[in-house]
């Protein structure tokens, strides 16, 4: 019997252990939610900035472009293109290298934890 004790005592202070863990785990969780909701929030002021910059740049162009209807249009519109074409499309490899990095939630690592839980508990 007392071994049964012991083994059952050990069962309930792993399956204690494990509660804690995953409630602390569901506590971060639910930190990464809050500053991911931030994040948007973020995200998309600066895709509303970035929206108004574009068409300043645009008007930008369309100025320089028009003082120099007369002499050098063409190269002028070769050189802009190509300036926010390459600038775009650089931004564009940053934005996907940082959303392949972005971490993951940690759902799975508290399921994990409650299978464990569910499994010394018995």
């Amino acid at each position: 019997m007392s071994q049964e004790n012991l083994l059952s005592s050990i069962k309930n202070l792993a399956s204690t252990g494990a509660s804690i863990a995953q409630t602390r785990l569901e506590l971060l969780s639910v930190d990464v939610q809050i500053a991911r909701n931030k994040l948007i929030r973020l995200l998309v002021m600066i895709v509303s900035a970035l929206f108004f910059l574009f068409f300043g740049l645009v008007m930008l162009a369309l100025l320089i472009v028009i003082y120099s209807w007369e002499s050098d249009r063409m190269l002028v519109l070769g050189l802009l293109t190509t300036a926010f074409i390459s600038i775009g499309l650089i931004l564009a490899l940053v934005i996907m290298q940082a959303l392949r990095n972005m971490p993951k939630l940690f759902e799975a690592s508290i399921t994990e934890f409650a299978k464990d839980r569910e499994e010394l508990s018995r």
